[in-house]
């Protein structure tokens, strides 16, 4: 294994790697509830949209572990799921099989983009202080989502955002996580994310956070297998009604998009902790990186999970050591195994693991010192960036912002020779994106 995945190479070993997976996976694990939960609204079995997020996740996190060999985990996106159960079903007139459809046939189409180069070449046309900038948003944005979930924050009608419930046993637990984390990590304990979420986890206990499990075994149900294949009542295919109907061509494209760019700057936030950034802000392995990731999300279409993409969460086994691919091996593993013992992997709360998305988004600001704030085609494209992605809890609706703003900036400066073709390309597609998202 050492051979094959290079840890000492790249300073780790099979233990450190073999933690960082378990890492990655209980800040993951939350996507074995929510997603199924999500699916069952459009009409997906329960059980059927339990199998399918696990062994969509285990695959395509072990395909990424393999082929890249980077410590990057995939799963079903938030999001696109939501998209799937209350948007595109409905527009598919309450066929979640022709919902999936859509999310086949923009998976397929954006690993055409990635076969042909292109999706690789517009990272490289990104200027170097926007990747920054990114990596910088991401980790606000990680960092509110670990608060979010441990009801550190909560959304209010009159401010948009307010301090939760101090004195909510999700709150606590939340607080407790963060805590521990900053603790331990401070003492540089080995696997300290790892013990910071064992910590909150048992203090969830007394708090009736931590739930004692229903079972210890589940069963499996593949029945959403081929979604896009599936007939209704009517003996019409999904695909067939997807590539028949303009409307859910139009949102194949806008998912395609978000696609694009969220996994553009997940990848980016992961390579920061994963030690595979450059200086100048390329990923190393991105194109092995972007093959898979844009073939999960046409597995996901087609095991009828939704979108399978790379998560951001993956940051956290970063950030606990993965420095290789058997990271990788090692999550999707587990999310197979998960299947099988659903009710156990339960009783980890979104909440105790707040603090490891907290203390990765802290690290992550260390990139705001590479930005020249001083020069306004660096500065303020970067700063929407920064803003608009933890604001409008998107990566791509950020990066798009980034963009129009850099070339809006480098046309009234004078500075137009700096926006390479492609910059123009994906600037124009993000205009779209925006009017008809």
């Amino acid at each position: 294994m050492d051979k094959f995945f290079k840890t000492q190479e790249r300073g780790s070993s099979v233990g450190q790697e073999l933690r960082a997976g378990l890492t990655t996976f209980l800040a993951m694990a939350y996507i074995i509830a929510v997603n199924p939960s999500l699916l069952s609204q459009a009409g997906v079995p329960v059980t059927a949209a339990v199998t399918a997020t696990c062994i969509g996740a285990g695959v395509m996190t072990i395909c990424m572990g393999l082929f890249s060999n980077r410590p990057l985990a995939c799963a079903s996106g938030m999001g696109v799921n939501a998209v799937v159960a209350f948007t595109l079903t409905a527009v598919a007139g309450g066929d979640w099989h022709a919902a999936n459809a859509v999310i086949f046939i923009e998976g397929v189409a954006i690993l055409v983009l990635v076969l042909c180069g292109l999706r690789g070449a517009i990272m490289d046309a990104i200027p170097v202080s926007l990747r920054h900038a990114i990596s910088v948003g991401l980790g606000l944005f990680i960092a509110m989502i670990g608060l979010k979930d441990g009801g550190i924050i909560t959304a209010n009608d009159s401010t948009m955002v307010a301090l939760g419930d101090v004195f909510s046993p999700t709150f606590l637990v939340g607080l407790i996580s963060i805590v521990a984390t900053v603790v331990v990590y401070s003492m540089n304990v080995k696997g300290a994310l790892l013990i910071a979420i064992a910590i909150a986890v048992v203090a969830g206990i007394p708090l009736g956070i931590t739930q004692v499990p229903a079972g210890i075994v589940s069963g499996l149900d593949f029945s959403s297998v081929g979604a896009p294949f599936l007939p209704d009542e009517s003996g019409v295919m999904g695909i067939a009604k997807v590539v028949t109907n303009p409307t859910l061509l139009i949102f194949a494209f806008s998912l395609m998009m978000s696609d694009f760019f969220d996994t553009m700057g997940t990848a980016m936030a992961v390579a920061k902790q994963g030690e595979f950034l450059t200086d100048d802000g390329n990923v190393e392995d991105i194109k092995q990186i972007l093959i898979v990731d844009s073939a999960a999300a046409a597995v996901g279409g087609l095991m009828g999970a939704s979108s399978i993409t790379t998560f951001v969460e993956s940051t956290a086994g970063a950030a606990d050591g993965g420095r290789t691919g058997l990271t990788s091996v090692t999550t999707g593993v587990l999310f197979i195994l998960a299947a099988f013992f659903t009710p156990i992997i339960s009783i980890v709360s979104s909440a105790a693991t707040c603090g490891a998305l907290v203390l990765v988004g802290f690290l992550m600001m260390s990139e705001v010192v590479e930005i020249d704030w001083s020069d306004l085609l660096q500065g303020f494209p970067a700063f929407m960036i920064v803003i608009g992605v933890p604001m409008t809890y998107s990566i791509s609706n950020g990066i798009g912002f980034g963009f129009i703003a850099y070339v809006i900036v480098a046309v009234v400066t004078g500075q137009i020779k700096k926006v390479k073709p492609l910059m123009w390309v994906a600037t124009a597609a993000f205009l779209v994106y925006f009017l008809i998202a």
